[in-house]
């Protein structure tokens, strides 16, 4: 089972994300930078989608991703658009209560079937607590991108 710790880095790297994204404007947000395939909303929404996969489809799970959601910020996908500012704030609110998701869900031993998956990087998961671990490492990734991002919009 994923330990309070790795929930922890989930919960903190979500709130830095928010803290680093507060204030930009929908343009800002949505623009790609000369030499990037993709922009800051698409980053912390393929980190939203990107856990829901992982850590909730491959445990049996229902995802809170919908099947337009997952098209649209699964690996190997690029912005198709402008994400409007209505859907900005709707995943901006699920960057936190999705992490609350989880936790009830492991609180209710919802994650104990976990089908194995080995990812892009080689790294195979083998259970909710591998995926946890990986998905943390992801997200650290993928906020550096938005770090690097934000400086050039």
């Amino acid at each position: 089972m994923a330990s309070s710790k790795t929930v922890n880095y989930l919960r903190q790297v979500r709130k830095n994300t928010l803290n680093t994204i507060e204030g930009l404007s929908t343009e800002q947000l949505n623009t790609i930078p000369t030499g990037f395939n993709n922009n800051i909303i698409w980053n912390v929404a393929h980190m939203l989608v990107t856990q829901q996969l992982l850590v909730n489809k491959l445990s049996g799970v229902d995802i809170e991703a919908s099947p337009e959601e997952v098209m649209a910020y699964k690996k190997g996908s690029k912005p198709q658009g402008v994400v409007s500012e209505e859907e900005i704030n709707n995943i901006k609110r699920r960057l936190l209560s999705s992490v609350d998701a989880f936790e009830e869900n492991l609180a209710q031993n919802k994650y104990q079937n976990y089908q194995e998956y080995t990812t892009s990087f080689g790294v195979t998961l083998s259970s909710c607590e591998d995926a946890m671990e990986f998905n943390n490492v992801h997200e650290g990734l993928h906020f550096g991108s938005i770090l690097a991002l934000k400086k050039l919009v």
